[in-house]
């Protein structure tokens, strides 16, 4: 699980990393991630979209615990005050883990790829 002050909770900045950040997507997933200019002083943040395409209620839930392990070893990795979306398709309600995982990390790679080229501009 994630540690309370690493989750998003506000629409705010949902919205904010959603429509400012790079993004990258996948069969399974879709991320979108924010790197402030600076580092910022307060810890990454990571947020979940899982929608009902996804499935009923108790499969949403178990996505959303899926990726929220996966998602906690790239926290440690990323600057201070970044945004990290995840979206999941309707296809990784089906996926294993280890497809999940293998997804994630082609999107991860992807976006801290564009967002280190972004920043030396």
């Amino acid at each position: 699980m994630l540690p309370a002050e690493s989750r998003m909770r506000r629409h705010r900045d949902f919205a904010v990393a959603v429509r400012r950040g790079s993004r990258s997507g996948r069969t399974l997933l879709t991320g979108h991630l924010l790197v402030p200019a600076g580092e910022g002083d307060s810890p990454p943040r990571a947020g979940f979209v899982v929608s009902r395409s996804v499935g009923m209620a108790v499969v949403r839930n178990r996505v959303r615990r899926r990726l929220r392990v996966l998602v906690r070893e790239y926290l440690s990795s990323l600057p201070g005050g970044s945004l990290l979306v995840v979206r999941a398709h309707p296809q990784a309600a089906t996926a294993s883990q280890a497809d999940l995982a293998a997804e994630l990390n082609l999107v991860m790679n992807t976006l801290v790829r564009r967002q280190a080229g972004a920043l030396r501009r």
